[in-house]
């Protein structure tokens, strides 16, 4: 549950939060939403929330990062990291000696994962890039700031060496139970220009094989996937081959982001809203999975966010954002890892100041409409009630209490405006209770605060806290039904939690 203190200080007007047990407004004027508390139910994992992505391994070394991971996983309770980069030369991972033979290093590796496991988060290991010494080409090198090695081995026995070197001591040091609860993912985004195999498509499924066979080496227990390509490619094709070649896959993992084109996610160009296309592309994958060899394999979407389009993911359209997805895409992805938890991130080199759209927490540890979002999601229950709404998720909690989410859309691109809706509950009595919080323009929101004091580029710690404790939003509001009625006014992007007693 969400720490109750990060809820008690500044409390807001009663006013501010637009919300009236009635409204002068005519039913046809406001959204009327059915919600009976005695339904069956469905079970409802919160695979939203369950992973994130981070930049690259070498950055977990770094406080700013662990304090964000500290901060995230207190209100999601998160499982899992996934980061690039385990095998970049910055970590000393792989060397070669006078004399041409390979010389290990793990030392920064152990520091990785001993920092995450402290924390309660296992990682996803994604095997990436190549060892300079241990490249075809020591000067592929990706554009991003941190110039990862994109080129295949010179030396496939020495790369199959390597893994195997590697697998075998994460199992020593960290033991197999532990280690099998992980996730290995072989290599990032093949299809684009972080793989310089050629051909492409056809060089990444042999570095697969290889890869895959090397950890499963060590044990069959150890969980290995993949294609990890961007925009939802190769799925079919991957499948097959793992098939025709006898080659395990333990899950199918891949990328897509909402303000991809349908032409790209789809393989089709049609007219949908990039509120719509992250359920619409991870639907196309579920039913490819199906339609495989392997049609009880997890998917893994390692990698996706909200549309960058007039900043929006610094904004609280990316609380309704994620919980349209959240609505749509329920039972078809195992996990949902949201690109990314903080902004300790490096592919266009050092940020130059805070809010670089990716991460829940921006520079300094400032959180986010995004972290508050997230904080209120976390509050939905594991069972699910199944509604007409597009606009609500209702779930149960387990003493018999409603947990309803509901919120207002509106796209960056359209004219913001406020929306009503209406509740009305079954199965309760007509002296229920309910609390209400939200995350909008006006409660979990930095912005205006961060204007206020004057945009520092580079805020000091007293003036995070400042910024932290202002937009922090209020307490609960406790509020009755009426008539077994609760009417709304949702501001534009409002995302609000009710809890129904």
């Amino acid at each position: 549950m969400l720490r109750t203190a990060l809820w008690k200080k500044y409390l807001l007007p009663t006013a501010l939060f637009a919300l009236l047990p009635m409204l002068p407004l005519s039913a046809q004027e406001a959204e009327q939403v059915q919600i009976n508390a005695t339904a069956a139910s469905t079970p409802f994992p919160h695979f939203w929330e369950e992973m994130f992505g981070s930049g690259r391994a070498a950055l977990s070394l770094r406080e700013s990062y662990r304090n964000d991971l500290r901060a995230v996983k207190g209100v999601t309770d998160f499982k899992y990291v996934r980061f690039h980069a385990i095998l970049h030369d910055e970590l000393g991972v792989y060397n070669e000696d006078e004399h041409g033979e390979p010389v290990y290093n793990w030392s920064y590796v152990d520091q990785i994962y001993d920092g995450l496991l402290k924390n309660g988060v296992k990682p996803v290991v994604e095997i990436s890039f190549m060892p300079k010494k241990l490249a075809f080409n020591p000067d592929a090198l990706h554009p991003f700031w941190y110039k990862q090695n994109v080129s295949p081995p010179k030396n496939m026995k020495r790369w199959d060496d390597l893994i195997s070197a590697m697998t075998r001591h994460l199992v020593e040091r960290y033991g197999l139970d532990e280690v099998a609860a992980w996730y290995f993912e072989v290599w990032n985004e093949p299809n684009i220009d972080f793989w310089g195999g050629i051909p492409r498509k056809e060089s990444y499924f042999d570095l697969y094989a290889h890869t895959v066979r090397d950890v499963k080496s060590v044990s069959p227990r150890l969980r290995v996937g993949g294609p990890a390509t961007a925009a939802a490619a190769w799925i079919p094709d991957f499948l097959k081959f793992c098939a025709d070649n006898s080659v395990p896959v333990d899950f199918v993992s891949t990328h897509g982001y909402a303000d991809e084109p349908a032409s790209r996610l789809l393989g089709k160009d049609i007219p949908i809203a990039p509120e719509e296309i992250m359920s619409a592309v991870i639907e196309k994958v579920r039913d490819e999975i199906d339609h495989s060899p392997s049609p009880h394999l997890p998917l893994l979407w390692t990698e996706w966010n909200v549309v960058s389009e007039k900043d929006a993911r610094e904004t609280p359209y990316v609380g309704p954002a994620v919980a349209n997805v959240i609505r749509e895409s329920d039972g078809k992805v195992q996990y949902l890892s949201f690109w990314t938890f903080s902004e300790v991130f490096e592919e266009g080199g050092p940020p130059q100041a805070p809010f670089q759209h990716f991460g829940l927490r921006a520079v300094g540890g400032i959180n986010k409409p995004a972290f508050y979002d997230f904080a209120l999601l976390h509050q939905l229950g594991t069972q699910r009630i199944a509604n007409d709404s597009k606009n609500a998720i209702v779930t149960k909690l387990a003493d018999g209490s409603l947990a309803i989410m509901v919120w207002n859309l509106v796209p960056p691109t359209t004219t913001p405006h406020s929306t009503t809706m209406t509740l009305h509950f079954q199965g309760f009595s007509p002296k229920a209770r309910a609390t209400v919080q939200r995350v909008d323009e006006e409660h979990g929101n930095v912005t205006p605060f961060y204007k206020a004091l004057g945009s520092p580029v580079s805020p000091t710690e007293a003036q995070v806290k400042e910024l932290n404790e202002k937009s922090e939003p209020s307490s609960p509001e406790e509020i009755s039904l009426k008539n077994n009625s609760l009417t709304l006014t949702l501001g534009p992007n409002a995302l609000v939690l009710l809890h129904v007693k």
